[in-house]
């Protein structure tokens, strides 16, 4: 499956994801515990392959404890 560009909400969303988590020095596995997902998924949301839902976008950011909006910006 090809890489989505970066006109892509779901690359937009995943680089949101990604930075929020490093910003809290989380790695894949540690977000993925905290937000009952795992490691595997939170990569694949990441690169952009996956198209998560409202549950999982407000579990996310919960678990960074960041609001749910900060990882739509750009969108």
């Amino acid at each position: 499956m090809p890489e989505p560009d970066a006109d892509d909400p779901r690359s937009t969303f995943g680089a949101n994801l990604r930075a929020a988590r490093e910003r809290a020095g989380l790695t894949q596995e540690a977000l993925g515990h905290r937000a009952d997902f795992h490691p595997t998924e939170v990569n694949r949301i990441e690169r952009g392959r996956r198209n998560p839902g409202l549950l999982t976008i407000v579990k996310l950011a919960k678990a960074l404890g960041i609001p749910a909006s900060d990882l739509l910006v750009g969108l």
